[in-house]
């Protein structure tokens, strides 16, 4: 059994879409991003960098977006969405999964919360730099799927995809978006048009990017 607590639209989106799409039993515990509930001493004892999100698998609480949704495919091999292990594309899935969670996610912080790295005096710099970062990330990716897409293990959906759709979702507000990239926008599609994505929205009380 699984419990997530979540923000809506937070890093607890890849998971809540996953739990959903995966037909897996899970509890939903919604925290208050604003009025710090991720911050109390009851969160924290769960997850000790008071972020979001926590997954308690069986009681037991697990912590980073990438590594919950990795377990999750796992806990249903049946549906695809993670190569088996003696697939030649597991590598390759791994190695996506690492690339989203190292490479593209953190600038998107930087970008939120630029003074936080640069200071206020050098804010304007840091979410500059935080964008061009994103950017360079995005051209690859969909230099990427241009060439061996639509998903980025080929013709085959798996968990990257879904982690790679969270994270462009978070461009939205951008003068340049993910969208505005073809090959990310064709996946974009794809993957909004999966019946689990709606429910997602639904249940999260989303509306941007629908």
């Amino acid at each position: 059994m699984y419990t997530l607590y979540y923000a809506p639209g937070a890093a607890s989106l890849v998971v809540h879409w996953l739990l959903i799409d995966l037909g897996l039993p899970h509890d939903l515990v919604k925290l208050d991003i604003a009025a710090r509930e991720h911050k109390t001493p009851e969160y924290l004892a769960l997850n000790p960098s008071g972020v979001v999100p926590t997954l308690l698998v069986d009681g037991k609480p697990m912590c980073e977006a990438a590594a919950m949704a990795v377990l999750l495919a796992e806990a249903k091999p049946e549906a695809g969405l993670i190569p088996s292990a003696v697939s030649p594309k597991r590598g390759e899935f791994f190695q996506w999964m690492f690339h989203l969670a190292n490479t593209l996610q953190p600038p998107f912080r930087l970008w939120w919360y630029p003074n936080e790295a640069a200071g206020e005096a050098h804010a304007d710099a840091g979410k500059a730099t935080a964008e061009a970062r994103i950017h360079a990330v995005f051209a690859n990716l969909d230099a990427h799927l241009g060439k061996n897409g639509p998903y980025l293990l080929g013709n085959s959906v798996s968990a990257a995809d879904f982690m790679l759709v969270m994270l462009m979702r978070w461009s939205r507000n951008m003068p340049k978006t993910a969208l505005d990239y073809p090959n990310l926008a064709r996946l974009a599609n794809l993957m909004k048009a999966r019946p689990s994505w709606q429910a997602l929205y639904v249940s999260e009380g989303l509306t941007e990017w629908a």
